[in-house]
């Protein structure tokens, strides 16, 4: 069985980084008034936020799907089962055969999901949710530009020496290899690991990342996507108490150690950079 990857904050990390390369460069001139109300204040608040907020939306759809009549269904798995029984033979007494034997069976969570029954104006409710879980994915994607973009403003730094569309290129090859290297463990681990979601739960959790992270770029807070979007989770399964309290336990105390980490890093690598130039 694959360990859980806790997803990191890269917010955290760049925070970090700047902290400790701050504190080795110039100590005496590192804003830590500025750092607490614009960075650290923000980053405390913003998943405790989303936490609330999380457990409300998904309260607030959940009791307008009921009082809308639309129900849940479960798949039914049918088949057969291999059983082996003992068999009548004159040469031994210990002669068995296997039949297969017709099996109805209840899925478990890992082999069947849950899904929406009725229409809405003609339209399947499980396809709308669907179609809904789909754009709020693409807004957080929107979101997280918004508020994550300006952290590569070091890129402006050799913008110059390098043609924009080679640039563009350059970050986005970055992004992508990446994501094929471990994307997909932490993915898992948001979104199965933190607490089992339907399609409309996840619809909910979206809709409070993205708000959340617009709403904070619009008033220029540097936040973590990552904070607000599992804090979102972690409401939603507070309200279904299906919440994994070990993932999230380990989620935690890897956003403790990421700025510590991060800066001792920066420094580090800022002193051993010093001494060689």
């Amino acid at each position: 069985m694959a360990t859980e990857v806790p997803p990191i904050s890269t917010t955290h990390g760049l925070t970090g980084a700047l902290v400790g390369t701050g504190l080795m460069a110039a100590s005496t001139q590192v804003n830590f008034a500025k750092l607490g109300s614009s960075f650290f204040l923000p980053l405390l608040l913003s998943p405790l936020i989303a936490v609330a907020l999380g457990g409300v939306i998904y309260l607030i759809a959940h009791s307008a799907r009921v009082y809308s009549g639309v129900t849940k269904e479960w798949c039914i798995c049918v088949g057969e089962t291999t059983t082996v029984v003992p068999a009548t033979e004159a040469a031994s007494i210990f002669a068995s055969s296997a039949i297969a034997l017709p099996n109805i069976a209840i899925a478990t969570k890992d082999n069947c999901h849950q899904q929406y029954a009725g229409s809405m104006v003609g339209i399947s409710f499980q396809k709308i949710i669907d179609s809904l879980h789909f754009l709020s994915a693409g807004s957080v994607s929107f979101a997280r530009g918004l508020n994550d973009t300006p952290k590569i403003v070091a890129l402006l730094l050799v913008v110059k020496a390098l043609d924009v569309k080679w640039g563009m290129l350059g970050v986005a090859v970055g992004m992508s290899v990446g994501g094929l290297i471990n994307a997909r463990r932490v993915a898992l681990t948001m979104s199965k690991k933190i607490t089992p979601l339907t399609h409309g739960q996840g619809f909910a959790a979206n809709l409070v990342t993205s708000g959340l992270i617009i709403i904070a770029s619009r008033l220029g807070m540097p936040v973590s996507t990552t904070h607000v979007s599992c804090g979102s989770l972690f409401g939603i399964g507070l309200i279904t108490r299906q919440a994994n309290r070990s993932v999230i336990s380990q989620i935690l105390m890897s956003w403790v150690l990421t700025l510590p980490v991060a800066a001792l890093l920066g420094a580090s690598l800022y002193w051993l950079l010093s001494q060689i130039l």
